[in-house]
């Protein structure tokens, strides 16, 4: 008989608070029907998207104390004042590219003794991602450069998403979209970027190349989407190679800026390592020939490739202004000289049921498996960064960080 797993879905405790959950009610029942062995239960939130009844009508228990649970599964990070000493945590960290804001989690972490694991990088044997809320932040990223940009130009009004019942609302209020000719670029080549790309092409704006994009003039707007090979460039003038790029982002250098001379509106949806080189500089934001007035940074690295990404902003407040000349903050919207900043980290909180229902199916079927097994495609071994209080070979770059070194 297989052993007895029980896990613990958590309430959000990051603020602003995050509505959405990591294993919504259906895919619980759904995990408990499939493996016997296993019990979930949830702890109470009056904040989340799907409501505690939801939950108990599914046949999943309510559940405060969280302290026997074998797996504990959230979706932001947990604060430090409500981690559990010595459990196994399953959430988006945000320490792997040492970000300085979560640098004191991760030394928690260590300290209490705790197994904490990283949705982002549960990945295949081919380092494909298994989940994430990729597709959804695209969209949001997306739908918010569509907001931002009519608000500049009072062309129309959209609807916040959070204030739409579902993804179908929110859709059908682009139809109020025109866009004057424009041109629309969208970084990279995953779920974030394909996401955004779907929001474009339900307002009817037409794909064009990135030769085409750089050269041409155009009466209707137009988006383009961009991979590596076309934002980055060896330093040693060699081919392009993926594998390098992977391995040796550092040896490459920008070769976006000829995109910042064309492009009105960029959304950004690229995998960023903290060791590639940034997209452009504020030095570079300086020139007349910089056009970009919105720039919806889907990816938010902080510091990261957009210099104008000073800080994350929320669900409630999505914008600020960054005047370029002064290379500071303002109010969003307050001169159309500035350029009009969006950097929510937490886009998919926007349609939080659509998007944990899509999160949850992939995690119930792709990944929860492999912690009851042995885990031998390693899906679990590649996610921990650090297992009881020690961080793991494949993540010890990370001793100066948590150290406070650098």
């Amino acid at each position: 008989m297989a052993k007895a797993f029980k896990i613990g879905v958590l309430k959000e405790t990051k603020t602003p608070p995050d509505k959405r959950v990591a294993i919504p009610p259906i895919q619980a029942a759904e995990l408990m029907k499939r493996f016997p062995n296993v019990t979930v239960v949830v702890q109470p939130s009056d904040m989340r998207c799907f409501k505690d009844s939801e939950f108990v009508e599914a046949g999943v228990k309510l559940q405060d104390d969280v302290s026997d649970c074998d797996l504990l599964v959230g979706v932001k990070e947990v604060k430090i004042n409500a981690l559990i000493p010595n459990k196994t945590y399953l959430f988006f960290a945000h320490v792997a590219k040492k970000q300085p804001h979560n640098r004191e989690l991760l030394q928690a972490v260590t300290q209490k003794g705790i197994t904490l694991l990283d949705h982002e990088y549960i990945t295949d044997p081919m380092g494909i991602r298994l989940v994430a809320f990729g597709h959804w932040a695209g969209v949001m990223g997306a739908y918010n450069a569509l907001r931002a940009y009519g608000r500049r130009t009072n062309r129309y009004f959209l609807t916040p998403a959070h204030d739409c019942h579902d993804y179908a609302e929110m859709i059908a209020g682009l139809k109020s979209v025109t866009l004057n000719p424009k041109k629309i670029l969208v970084t990279g080549g995953g779920r974030v970027a394909h996401g955004a790309m779907s929001v474009f092409q339900a307002v009817g704006i037409r794909e064009v190349s990135p030769d085409d994009f750089l050269s041409l003039h155009f009466n209707e707007p137009v988006v383009c989407r961009i991979d590596p090979w076309h934002y980055a460039k060896r330093k040693d003038g060699k081919p392009f190679d993926w594998d390098h790029w992977a391995n040796s982002p550092m040896e490459y250098e920008s070769a976006f800026l000829p995109y910042t001379k064309v492009t009105d509106i960029l959304v950004t949806g690229h995998f960023w390592d903290f060791r590639s080189p940034s997209f452009f500089s504020k030095a570079d934001m300086h020139s007349p020939n910089f056009k970009i007035s919105v720039i919806a940074d889907v990816s938010c690295d902080i510091p990261g490739p957009i210099p104008s990404t000073h800080r994350a902003t929320t669900i409630a407040e999505p914008y600020y202004d960054y005047n370029p000349k002064t290379e500071a903050e303002e109010p969003a919207f307050s001169s159309c000289s500035n350029i009009t900043m969006m950097t929510v980290d937490n886009l998919p909180g926007e349609l939080p049921r659509d998007a944990s229902t899509d999160f949850g199916k992939t995690l119930v079927e792709k990944v929860i498996p492999h912690f009851l097994g042995n885990d031998e495609e390693g899906v679990v071994m590649r996610a921990t960064i650090v297992k009881s209080g020690k961080l793991t070979p494949r993540y010890d770059y990370l001793a100066d960080y948590l150290a406070g070194k650098e």
